[in-house]
């Protein structure tokens, strides 16, 4: 059923309702959801006529009540767990499939369920490096809000935001490295944008002499 139901129109409307949710759940705090008020809050009591400036660090700009209540516990935690849960699922119907006792004229499902497989731990790799580099940002957000007594060390602050940016990099490796697909199409895209050897009729070409 799954081209049937996997048409390139749904795809390109999830595909934009992904970026929409992601670009509404990000620029929250650009539409009023900071720390904003409650600085000026705190500069009003001392009477001092000093322009207001802001001090450009994250955990003085964005709201920790935002990170926590709504971006972790809303739009991490969530679609995490329910991943986790379907791929469970998914593996658990894979290894009962391929524990089925077939005769030895039916090894094309073997095969298929044994790429499926494949695919499905390429996947749940990608779910792991998320979460491995996502975790510990919001478990250190959520020390911040429910312990401000708590003092998180500077370096590991910094180590985790590193790895929420690494994040973004890891998908097209892993992609690459485990699915033939992805990688025969990243190759196909660097040659022909990166390296400019592709012909006429699309394929990768060598380059010519005085080119």
């Amino acid at each position: 059923r799954y081209k049937s139901m996997v048409t390139p129109r749904r795809a390109a409307v999830a595909i934009a309702c992904c970026w929409i949710v992601s670009f509404l759940v990000g620029l929250t705090p650009m539409f009023g959801w900071n720390n904003l008020s409650k600085m000026r809050r705190t500069q009003e009591p001392n009477g001092s006529h000093t322009p207001f400036v802001i001090k450009c660090q994250f955990e003085t700009v964005i709201s920790m009540e935002y990170m926590v209540y709504f971006n972790f516990f809303v739009w991490v935690l969530p679609p995490l767990l329910l991943m986790l849960l379907i791929y469970l699922e998914v593996f658990n119907l894979i290894r009962k499939q391929l524990n089925k006792k077939v005769s030895s004229s039916a090894s094309d499902p073997q095969k298929y369920y044994g790429k499926e497989l494949k695919i499905a731990k390429s996947l749940a790799l990608v779910l792991f490096l998320f979460a491995l580099s996502w975790l510990p940002l919001h478990v250190l957000n959520c020390i911040t809000l429910f312990c401000p007594s708590c003092q998180t060390p500077h370096i590991l602050t910094s180590i985790a935001i590193f790895l929420t940016h690494g994040n973004s990099a890891m998908n097209p490796i892993v992609y690459a490295f485990r699915i033939k697909k992805f990688r025969t199409a990243f190759l196909q895209i660097w040659e022909q944008y990166f390296c400019c050897k592709t012909n006429k009729n699309g394929a990768a070409a060598a380059p010519q002499e005085g080119n």
